[in-house]
């Protein structure tokens, strides 16, 4: 009787320790002394990355290609108690790409982190001025365009591995955000679309923001080249 005592609060502290672990309470700031530099960030999933990554201690760089969204975004995140600078990027335009670089490395030499909201899309410039075009014009474009990043991400892994760098890929499934209001504010478009999902409802953008802090994070330096979905059960060939 002793023995099973014994046992059963060794189970317990061990327990006890893994939920801690999870919930983050045995490490705070998991990101702390990182710049992390995000792309894309002053909506949707994009600033929900931000925010975590700051939330998790790292100070964030968010950029966008029009400054009244930039100012929106900064205060909102500073508002929270959040430490956020921001600047404007196009990252179509070489001299955009060279300020952001440049405004997260004067912050203490270097970037630690590079979260990329990407496009690679030979039909339309910048999805986000496009979204009706997308949708008038079918998926097909669109989702060529991000297939080419799952063999982007594999090359790049590839590349900078002898450089220390890890290059990994999110994935999302159908989250709600502006750029995919098409299909949730229908309701017969939403409820059909809940039925080939496992979990049964459409994903919010934080639910993105966890995986990429962990991706970020000490935890994940044995990872690169992976892409990750997150897609609430949506049957997927990735």
């Amino acid at each position: 009787m002793q023995k099973a005592g014994l046992l059963r609060g060794v189970f317990a502290r061990v327990w006890k320790s893994v939920r801690m672990a999870s919930s983050g309470v045995a490490r705070r700031d998991p990101l702390a002394n990182k710049v992390a530099l995000v792309t894309a960030s002053t909506d949707g999933i994009g600033f929900a990355i931000a925010r975590r990554l700051a939330q998790d201690g790292a100070h964030v760089v968010v950029s966008s290609r029009k400054q009244q969204n930039v100012d929106r975004a900064v205060a909102a995140l500073q508002g929270e108690g959040l430490s956020v600078t921001g600047t404007v990027c196009h990252v179509g335009k070489a001299e955009d790409r060279e300020r952001l670089v440049a405004t997260a490395v004067k912050l203490h030499g270097g970037i630690d982190i590079l979260v990329s909201n990407a496009a690679v899309n030979p039909f339309f410039g910048n999805l986000m001025d496009a979204t009706e075009a997308v949708w008038d014009k079918g998926l097909g474009p669109y989702n060529v365009s991000k297939t080419a990043l799952l063999g982007l991400t594999k090359n790049l892994a590839n590349e900078l591995a002898q450089k220390n760098i890890r290059v990994n890929c999110l994935a999302p499934g159908l989250i709600k955000t502006n750029f995919s209001s098409v299909f949730w504010t229908d309701k017969a478009r939403e409820d059909s679309i809940k039925e080939i999902m496992r979990i049964g409802r459409i994903g919010k953008p934080e639910e993105c923001a966890g995986i990429v802090s962990f991706l970020c994070s000490e935890d994940a330096t044995y990872i690169t080249g992976e892409t990750v979905v997150v897609g609430g059960g949506t049957p997927s060939r990735l």
